[in-house]
């Protein structure tokens, strides 16, 4: 293998490592915020649980 097949080999390698590394950062970002609506879901379900079961001691 010369210098040039080398450097091409190099570059080539790096181009899809940064595109795979970009595409974590992606998904990452997806997961984040999926992660948050799905918090936020349960926080609505744990107040609306809170709330019933108040009004049921109340009865």
């Amino acid at each position: 293998m010369n210098l040039q097949d080398f450097e091409i080999q190099y570059r080539e390698a790096m181009a899809e490592t940064l595109n795979e590394l970009q595409t974590a950062v992606l998904l990452l970002a997806q997961v984040q915020q999926k992660i948050s609506k799905i918090g936020s879901s349960v926080q609505t379900i744990s107040e609306c649980v809170e709330e019933f079961i108040a009004d049921q001691k109340a009865e």
